[in-house]
């Protein structure tokens, strides 16, 4: 702006000059004829000097105005030099973030795809782990089974153990029925063999008592027979 006012008053200041100068050619040409109108042109001169010092002034002041703006120029010049190196530096900065960024991206999508993995590897896991415990449940029914059919057999054990002490107390009673009949037969031996004598009441006694003897036994045989009549039954029953 200050450069178009500048060559304006250039401008201006140079029709001045032409014009002055052709009116000077004017009064020179017409100083002969017009001899009165020469101080007033003189005068006119001297206004016009004065008004071309005026504007040689106001040229200095706007060439140290200029001088005052390039000088500011400069400086504006300068500071826009530093903040482009400051832009740049700022740049390489942002550059360096970026690369950073990108790796961090990378180990992020690094750790997505191992976390991934371990999830498939934990599935997988969770799966083997849902097989063993049904296994587990499977061999646990088993052993379930095994032990019930292990107490049946205990059970089976206690019954036939019952049973042989059944048929031992059997075999005690059948031993007695012989015992007695022995004896029996022993009684009637010896009265046979003696006849009617004192040794009749020990013959008779031991008839008794060998009675006496069979009909215990007889007696014991048949419960027994009973209970292991039970226990036999209870044997017939099918294993679970």
């Amino acid at each position: 702006m200050s450069q178009v006012n500048e060559g304006y008053d250039g401008e201006e200041a140079l029709v001045a000059i032409r014009s002055l100068i052709g009116r000077s050619v004017e009064l020179q040409e017409m100083e002969e004829k017009l001899e009165e109108e020469l101080t007033a042109l003189a005068r006119q001169r001297t206004a016009g000097t004065s008004s071309l010092l005026e504007f040689a002034s106001a040229a200095n002041t706007f060439s140290r105005q200029q001088t005052d703006m390039a000088t500011e120029r400069t400086s504006l010049t300068r500071e826009q030099t530093r903040l482009s190196t400051r832009s740049t530096e700022l740049a390489s900065i942002r550059t360096d973030f970026g690369r950073e960024r990108t790796s961090l991206a990378g180990q992020r999508t690094d750790l997505a795809v191992h976390r991934t993995n371990m999830a498939r590897d934990r599935t997988t896991l969770a799966r083997e782990r849902t097989g063993l415990s049904t296994e587990r449940t499977t061999l646990a029914r088993d052993r379930n089974t095994l032990a019930e059919g292990r107490n049946q057999f205990a059970e089976r054990r206690t019954v036939l153990s019952s049973l042989r002490t059944e048929l031992a107390w059997g075999r005690t009673y059948l031993a007695l029925i012989r015992t007695g009949l022995a004896f029996l037969v022993l009684g009637i031996s010896l009265f046979r063999l003696f006849g009617v004598s004192w040794w009749s009441l020990f013959d008779g006694a031991l008839a008794v008592g060998s009675g006496v003897i069979v009909a215990w036994g007889a007696r014991g045989y048949q419960q027994t027979a009973a209970r292991m009549k039970r226990l036999s039954e209870g044997l017939r029953s099918p294993l679970g």
